[in-house]
């Protein structure tokens, strides 16, 4: 029995453009497939418009898709989700910032997404915070703070207990460490890494930072222009890249010594 957990079969995105005469059709995804197993890491990595966060909000359902299949845990996703459906794929976006409300609490952002999904009985929800707060490495201290008073690697982690606090088994990370410092991306990779096997998560890692890629994932896809172009195990795809695209992406990394050296 296959140990998939998630498969987008020859999905398809086509976007608008321009108005009038000047009206067009951009092809955003060109018939995609990846898939991701079970309590494993795979990366997506491309440069900027190469369609990474547009299949990210397709998978989550917060963007509509022409044509294709996604498949969880065996079993088509409709296109109309219902709140069981969400529950079962949860994003971690890029900025924190923008993704928290900045009027809530660490406390009273979860609280409000348990009460949405309707998960725990009231009098449970505020033990539920603290073992989240736990789990990503926070003290209880900062539950009553709001986003603007801490750093930007507090609130990532803020964003990944909130992002846990429906019990996914499914991660989207969309450029989730590209906005902090270095030293903090090596903490929130190690958080993710550690995640994966305390939980048994399987996440999908969008990057356009193959440094990190090749630090945390287990396979690597790549996509360019909407395109697959190449997926293959993590190390396979560094020494022996076969696509001139992935060969462009890969003389492009300058953080690697960095990275590794803060992740160890």
């Amino acid at each position: 029995m296959s140990n998939q957990i998630f498969a987008a079969n020859d999905v398809s995105v086509t976007f608008n453009v321009g108005r009038g005469k000047n009206k067009s059709q951009v092809r955003a995804l060109n018939h995609v497939s990846l898939d991701v197993n079970q309590g494993e890491i795979v990366g997506l990595v491309g440069e900027s418009g190469s369609g990474k966060s547009t299949l990210a909000r397709v998978i989550v359902g917060l963007q509509k898709y022409d044509s294709g299949e996604l498949v969880y845990d065996g079993e088509p996703l409709p296109k109309a989700r219902t709140l069981e459906d969400r529950r079962k794929i949860q994003m971690i976006f890029q900025d924190p910032y923008s993704s928290l409300d900045p009027r809530m609490s660490v406390k009273q952002s979860i609280f409000e997404l348990l009460d949405t999904h309707n998960i725990l009985p009231k009098e449970q929800r505020l033990d539920r915070c603290k073992e989240l707060l736990s789990l990503v490495k926070l003290p209880e201290s900062l539950l009553d703070s709001r986003p603007y008073a801490m750093s930007g690697g507090q609130r990532q982690r803020v964003a990944i207990a909130r992002a846990l606090s429906l019990n996914p088994h499914f991660l989207i990370a969309d450029e989730a460490v590209s906005a902090l410092d270095v030293s903090v991306q090596a903490s929130i990779i190690n958080l993710l890494a550690d995640l994966r096997e305390s939980l048994k998560l399987s996440i999908l890692f969008i990057s356009h930072d193959l440094a990190i890629v090749r630090l945390l994932c287990d396979r690597v896809n790549v996509i360019n222009v909407g395109d697959i172009v190449e997926s293959s195990p993590t190390l396979s795809l560094f020494d022996n890249p076969q696509h001139a695209y992935t060969r462009q992406l890969i003389s492009a990394v300058p953080k690697l010594d960095a990275i590794v050296r803060n992740a160890n």
